[in-house]
């Protein structure tokens, strides 16, 4: 399993990606990350920031709690 990056890392990373200013490429040679993990950041950034739609973090863990919770209540059932 890939190792995880500190959340304050991620948003610098992001932040210097969505500026713009050079290719997501050289971004991510810049910071040691894959060019493919830039761009799920970038995308999670804008789903959160609502500029994309999808499932915000907040969102996904609810839907694992009810879903864990449904399995629990079937099981009862």
């Amino acid at each position: 399993m890939p190792k995880a990056f500190p959340a304050e890392f991620r948003r610098d990373v992001v932040a210097v990606g969505r500026r713009g200013q050079a290719p997501m490429r050289q971004i991510a040679k810049d910071f040691g990350i894959s060019e493919s993990c830039l761009h799920r950041w970038v995308q999670q950034a804008e789903v959160e920031d609502g500029v994309r739609p999808g499932i915000t973090q907040a969102e996904s863990v609810e839907l694992r709690e009810l879903r864990k919770r449904n399995r629990l209540l079937e099981q009862e059932n």
